[in-house]
């Protein structure tokens, strides 16, 4: 299989006025199309650090990150946000959904600034696909935190993305949405290939993945295939 992901020797630092905070430190692994991947460490581990340098939101003072064949620092920032817009796509914990727009806007919205025709189609069969084809026309300030997360999980698969990190996709849902949600999203994937990136402290989900990178102190720990029962 293709490399999708490969990050060699990553590291970065942040500056907190004199002292210079060591987040990610000598980071490398690598992800293959259509894997699952789960990244897990406590608090202040660098995860999220890291999801954002691997989608090119953010750039580290020394390595290489190589995304869908493309090498992040040979990059600008236009090309970067044009490279995850056609084949990245986003699961936050807190949704970022924009207020002001429906569930369906939400999720075709992002098909439309690609110049997509039939942008609302797709939009309401994946409305559909997650359970909230008769809630199009609802304001995120009228759904559910559920709901609301998995109209996110919609607009994230609008763009057909290779590639998909889910930031604590969970994190703000109770322990039965979580598993809904969690459900829908694998379900999601497999149906589109894509592959999955998530950041989580929930080692269960991570457990779902094929593989689990272990963060500690902005190191790898571990990187372990995970053995199904």
């Amino acid at each position: 299989m293709a490399k999708i992901l490969n990050v060699n020797n990553l590291k970065k630092t942040y500056k907190n006025g004199t002292t210079t905070i060591t987040v990610l430190d000598d980071i490398s692994f690598e992800i293959e199309e259509g894997d699952t991947f789960a990244i897990v460490g406590p608090s202040g581990s660098g995860k999220t650090t890291l999801l954002g340098l691997c989608a090119g939101l953010d750039q580290p003072e020394k390595g290489s990150i190589e995304l869908c064949g493309k090498d992040l620092n040979l990059l600008n920032e236009d090309e970067r946000a044009r490279l995850r817009n056609n084949n990245v796509g986003f699961i936050f914990q807190d949704f970022q959904l924009l207020p002001t727009l429906t569930a369906l806007e939400n999720v075709s919205v992002p098909l439309e600034l690609q110049g997509a025709k039939n942008a609302r189609k797709v939009a309401m069969e994946l409305l559909d696909k997650v359970g909230l084809a008769k809630r199009y026309q609802h304001y995120p300030s009228q759904l559910s935190g559920g709901e609301q997360q998995r109209v996110a999980l919609a607009r994230a698969f609008s763009n057909g993305p290779s590639i998909l990190f889910a930031d604590e996709p969970t994190g703000n849902l109770d322990e039965e949405t979580g598993e809904k949600v969690v459900q829908l999203l694998f379900d999601l994937n497999k149906e589109a290939g894509t592959t999955l990136v998530i950041v989580t402290h929930d080692l269960d989900l991570a457990r779902r993945n094929k593989h689990i990178l272990r963060l500690k102190g902005g190191k790898i720990m571990a990187n372990e295939r995970v053995v199904k029962s």
